[in-house]
């Protein structure tokens, strides 16, 4: 950490909520994680789900390893002033293109599942067809 701690309204850090630019608040202190989007165990939408609010409940929740804290100290980036955190705070979904089932590997996968037998099948009784003899 730096000797002159950088100080974030609440408001600047919740504007980082995607997962290009995505920043934490956690304990207090701010993280800018968008270079362990990728490298995430529990995937970039973890993290995402935990922007715009204080995610220090979140991170604790999970039971974090002592190497995954020391880690975060490579993202730190400043503190976040305290007064400017709201009471209640309300959802705001983060900001990531819309997902499409249907063009997932597993959804391929679904259809050769259902198609495959149906072809052989088909290729079954064609060939029992035609060398049946008469």
């Amino acid at each position: 950490m730096s000797a002159d701690r950088k100080v974030l309204t609440f408001e600047d850090v919740s504007k980082h909520n995607s997962i290009k630019d995505c920043w934490l608040i956690i304990s207090g202190k701010v993280y800018d994680v968008t270079p362990f989007m990728e490298d995430h165990p529990g995937g970039d939408e973890v993290l995402l789900s935990a922007t715009g609010k204080d995610a220090t409940n979140d991170f604790e929740d999970v039971g974090h390893s002592d190497s995954a804290r020391e880690e975060m100290e490579k993202y730190y980036i400043g503190e976040v002033d305290a007064s400017t955190i709201p009471a209640k705070q309300a959802y705001v979904p983060p900001k990531q293109a819309q997902y499409n089932p249907d063009k997932t590997p597993e959804f391929i996968i679904k259809i050769l599942q259902f198609l495959l037998p149906i072809l052989i099948l088909g290729l079954a009784f064609t060939v029992r067809h035609y060398t049946k003899k008469d």
